[in-house]
């Protein structure tokens, strides 16, 4: 009951402001989506870059920022697109931002983009429904740098990593995530029940920060630096250890991993 009271009041302007006040008392950088543009201007150039995410709502924005501010090569990579904007935009400033139209989470998307030295993936955790194979799949193209910033719930006191999975939630419950009071649109899934023809379009996650960055840790990327919001995380991150893969064995090594098992009578049911 006490945490649902504090989701209540941080959906409030006010609830808003005194969270901010509060944080910066504390000496911890407050973040804000109008920053994203400070961030890669800030690692792109100089480098290759990579937005994953490219299109909804900013259309290869962010993509076209890294090109102007320096970067050697961008791609910009989306399960939909590229828009007429897009198109547009790229013809105007003679671009030579590459499109990617591909699932991030997907063999054959990860070859065609390559390892890069930076990555941006900006408003697409959440709408995962796995959001640790989308970690994964960005440890796996990120060569220097991942600006990763995701939609994020309060943490609950006592219960570190802690997440809400939104699909099926009673009515009630699902309306307690939705944040349109603060000018939040298009939680698709929360405003409405959840629809398996929306695909990627519903909001699948509401994760804590503290569920993020463990998650973050687990893919292979060490957290440098976080700004933090009452509903948003970005971090900026490296990437310090191999992502976390299972390898499939081929049949020989199956029956020789088999065998072992059996032997060693570890695997008995419970």
């Amino acid at each position: 009951m006490l945490y649902r009271w504090k989701v209540r009041l941080l959906k409030t302007h006010r609830g808003n402001r005194l969270y901010w006040r509060w944080r910066i008392r504390k000496g911890d950088d407050i973040g804000n989506y109008a920053r994203l543009p400070e961030y890669i201007s800030a690692h792109a150039p100089g480098n290759s870059f990579a937005d994953v995410g490219c299109m909804w709502g900013v259309n290869g924005e962010y993509s076209f920022l890294a090109e102007h501010v320096g970067a050697t090569s961008v791609k910009g990579i989306d399960v939909f697109g590229p828009t007429p904007e897009f198109e547009e935009k790229k013809r105007a400033l003679n671009s030579s931002v590459e499109f990617v139209l591909g699932d991030i989470t997907r063999r054959d998307t990860l070859e065609r983009v390559g390892v890069v030295d930076v990555v941006l993936c900006a408003g697409v955790l959440y709408h995962h429904p796995s959001p640790f194979d989308v970690l994964v799949a960005l440890r796996q193209i990120c060569g220097k740098t991942l600006i990763l910033r995701s939609a994020a719930i309060p943490e609950v006191n006592g219960l570190p990593n802690a997440a809400v999975f939104y699909p099926m939630l009673p009515d009630d419950d699902r309306r307690l995530w939705n944040l349109e009071r603060l000018g939040t649109t298009g939680q698709i899934g929360i405003e409405n029940p959840f629809r398996g023809e929306d695909g990627y379009g519903n909001w699948f996650w509401g994760l804590t920060p503290s569920c993020i960055k463990s998650m973050l840790e687990a893919a292979g990327f060490y957290v440098e630096h976080r700004a933090t919001e009452a509903w948003a995380q970005t971090f900026i991150c490296s990437p310090v250890a191999t992502a976390f893969a299972h390898q499939l064995p081929d049949e020989q090594e199956a029956r020789r991993l088999g065998a072992e098992v059996s032997s060693a009578g570890v695997a008995k049911p419970r």
